[in-house]
């Protein structure tokens, strides 16, 4: 299975990447437009998910971090940072071996720098197409 995260509204300039063990991951570099990581997650019949992606934190909580800045490679960035995206709490009916799923990120704090911390999708998972 699939997992593809997309965030709508990078602060340009600034180096994002996924986080595998603790180390940057095919790090990208943000432009004008939304960019997006595809997670390989591995889907087992109790509906459980890992991965070299994915993280746990009790009993049931799973996420993948995102890295930004310097946690993404860019020591020279202004910023050092992670972004949490919860994937424990995708609908049990979405969750098909093979599926690509996708969902929308804010790129951006209320600040207007890199969104941090927990963050919250803008909408819905959803069922995408292979790219």
């Amino acid at each position: 299975m699939t997992l593809r995260l997309i965030i709508d509204d990078p602060v340009p300039g600034v180096r994002y990447s996924l986080q595998s063990d603790d180390l940057p991951f095919e790090p990208v570099t943000a432009g004008d437009g939304p960019i997006s990581f595809d997670v390989p997650i591995t889907l087992h019949p109790d509906g459980r998910m890992t991965g070299p992606f994915v993280r746990r934190e009790g009993p049931t909580r799973r996420f993948v971090y995102i890295r930004i800045g310097t946690s993404a490679g860019d020591h020279a960035s202004l910023w050092s940072r992670r972004a949490k995206i919860d994937i424990h709490d995708i609908p049990p009916a979405l969750l098909t071996p093979g599926a690509v799923l996708e969902v929308h990120l804010p790129g951006r704090g209320k600040d207007g720098s890199p969104a941090c911390a927990t963050v919250r999708p803008l909408g819905a998972w959803k069922t995408a197409s292979r790219r």
